[in-house]
């Protein structure tokens, strides 16, 4: 219920100075019509995967509304109606540039932009589509974007056969000369969003700190309690479910750094031993950035090109990056196989979080655009053709449940432009793009 007051409380508002909070109902002005009054924030996300895919595992059957998913993309079944799976699609940068065949595939696709072959600081490339949406709402954020990974993200050094480890190490792009470092640790995620650590000190007295300092829930209850007095059943509840949300997430965080049971291995502080809980931890702190509206713009590398990651726990012991590289191995194959599967299983994690996060006048899916796949589409070719990708969410009237069929040779950039689109960010051309591929056609 929401309940008619004179005035509303703003969509800026912090709690004790320091937590941003939801979409609440009193937020929006009496009267107003809920979506309008709200000025609806719209999201945009990168969900990223290397060393390519089984395409003949990840292409699905039939067209259109009537098309059957596949083994790889089976877990995603329950969000049918939430996303389009495109083919066609390819990035002819990287079949342009030099270099490495991992790094030019993750050093173009999000830009569409060859990059320069070189293994020393001067790095080049373009500005990638998420950073081009970054500029658009960083006046209306705190954080203009999120750059998240689970693998090494070193950004210097030789990582594909010449080619700089920028390339390979990271998607995101803020001009052609400036790659956007990924952050792979949730704690120093966390106090980015939360809290006041300079992201420049060493890890060592960052760690330091925080053993004297409270936790910024804590530190922010008194004003809590007063800002909820004032709310009715619907925003209690709402802040209550998200306050909650940060603490588990908080606790996790500390859990993973007081681990003691782990072998001995190198680890940054914060980082859960085992992989899912790993990158679900990081899907978690995207969900709550986007329902603070800490920011609008994401992307997420669940492991870096070239990735030599193993997968015990599914059952696959031998590192990613040689399995791709395969020959016809049935072995191999289905190796990497239940790899994708794996990755896909985490991936509808992250859809079930945004589905069931309330945002105004729906939930954070209803108002985001995600792309989730990679820059290769046969790893053991390098492919860049038919690449695998899917779009999720239904930010600006998208429309899904359909696997669409583009015209051959689409250049990929052309649906960074209808994403574009769907966020607010009207966009002609970018890229080598030739025109907007429309996914409600």
């Amino acid at each position: 219920m929401t309940y008619l007051t004179g005035k509303h409380l703003s969509r800026r508002a912090l709690i004790g100075g320091a937590i941003s909070l939801p979409l609440l109902d009193a937020m929006r002005p009496a009267m107003a019509a809920p979506a309008k009054a709200a000025g609806q924030a719209r999201r945009v996300a990168v969900v990223y995967v290397p060393n390519g895919i089984i395409m003949n595992q990840w292409t699905p059957k039939g067209t259109g509304a009537d098309f059957e998913f596949s083994r790889i993309l089976q877990p995603l079944a329950p969000f049918k109606n939430d996303i389009n799976i495109v083919s066609n699609l390819t990035n002819p940068a990287a079949g342009k540039a030099k270099g490495g065949g991992h790094a030019k595939a993750s050093g173009s696709f999000l830009s569409s932009v060859p990059p320069k072959y070189t293994v020393g600081s001067d790095v080049h490339a373009g500005l990638t589509f998420d950073q081009l949406a970054a500029k658009k709402f960083a006046s209306e954020t705190r954080v203009a974007s999120l750059q998240l990974g689970c693998e090494d993200s070193r950004m210097v050094g030789n990582c594909d056969t010449g080619s700089s480890c920028a390339y390979t190490n990271s998607i995101s792009w803020k001009d052609a000369d400036t790659p956007m470092m990924v952050e792979v640790n949730p704690r120093s995620v966390f106090e980015r969003l939360f809290g006041n650590v300079d992201p420049s000190l060493p890890p060592e007295v960052r760690a330091r700190r925080s053993l004297y300092r409270r936790s910024i829930l804590d530190r922010s209850l008194a004003s809590t309690q007063q800002l909820v007095a004032t709310l009715g059943p619907a925003d209690r509840r709402k802040i209550d479910e998200y306050l909650t949300s940060i603490r588990e997430v908080e606790k996790r965080i500390e859990s993973a750094e007081k681990d003691t049971e782990v072998p001995a291995m190198e680890k940054p502080s914060g980082i859960p031993f085992q992989f899912a809980d790993y990158v679900k931890l990081m899907f978690d702190l995207q969900t709550i950035a986007f329902q603070s509206d800490l920011t609008r713009v994401s992307t997420m590398m669940i492991g870096r090109e070239g990735s030599v990651r193993t997968y015990p726990e599914i059952g696959v012991p031998d590192p990613h990056h040689p399995l791709t590289h395969h020959r016809g191995h049935p072995d191999f194959i289905e190796k990497v196989t239940k790899i994708n599967c794996f990755h896909v299983e985490l991936f509808a994690y992250f859809l079930d979080k945004l589905k069931s996060t309330p945002d105004g006048d729906g939930n954070l899916l209803d108002h985001s655009t995600i792309l989730y796949g990679g820059a290769i589409s046969d790893g053991n070719q390098h492919s860049y053709v038919d690449l695998p990708l899917l779009v999720a969410g239904r930010a600006g009237g998208q429309r899904g449940g359909r696997f669409i069929k583009a015209p051959e040779m689409t250049p990929v950039a052309n649906l960074f432009v209808n994403m574009l689109d769907r966020v607010g960010v009207p966009t002609e051309q970018f890229g080598d793009s030739t025109g907007r591929l429309d996914l409600n056609a």
